[in-house]
C-alpha cells in the first residue's frame, strides 16, 4: 500500500505521522513505504522571486521543508520504515491530490490541523 502523508512540521502533522507509520505496519503489503510531502503556498512567492531571485527562494523553501519534515523523517527511519520525500509550491491542497494522482498513492493522511500564516 502506498501512502501519502502531507506535514508541515506541526504537532498534529507528525501525529498524522506517527498514524501513518502504524497503520503501514499494519497493512504491510510487500513495500514498507510512505512518501512525505511538504507544499508551500505560493501566494506572496511571486513578490519574493522578484525582489531576491527565483533560485534564493527554491533554496530557502527546500531549507524550509527539510528543516520542518526532519522530526517525521527521524520517526520513520526509527520505526523502520522507508521514505520519500516531495517538496512542492503551490496551491496547498492542489498540490497534494496532484501527487497522489501521480504517484498512484492508496491513502493521503494528514493533520486536522495545521499552521497558518499567522501562527507562523
Amino acid at each position: 500500500m502506498k501512502i501519502l502523508v502531507a506535514t508541515d512540521g506541526s504537532r498534529n502533522a507528525l501525529r498524522a505521522v506517527k498514524y501513518a507509520a502504524k497503520l503501514a505496519h499494519l497493512l504491510r503489503t510487500g513495500s514498507n513505504k510512505i512518501t512525505l510531502i511538504s507544499v508551500h503556498d505560493d501566494i506572496g512567492l511571486r513578490h519574493a522571486r522578484a525582489f531576491v531571485g527565483k533560485a534564493e527562494v527554491a533554496d530557502y523553501l527546500r531549507e524550509l521543508s527539510e528543516k520542518e519534515l526532519k522530526p517525521a523523517r527521524k520517526l520513520l527511519k526509527d520505526d523502520g520504515i522507508g521514505y520519500d520525500m516531495e517538496i512542492r509550491t503551490g496551491h496547498v491542497a492542489q498540490e497534494i491530490v496532484d501527487c497522489a494522482d501521480k504517484g498512484k498513492f492508496d491513502m493521503i493522511v494528514l493533520g486536522s490541523k495545521g499552521r497558518s500564516a499567522m501562527a507562523d
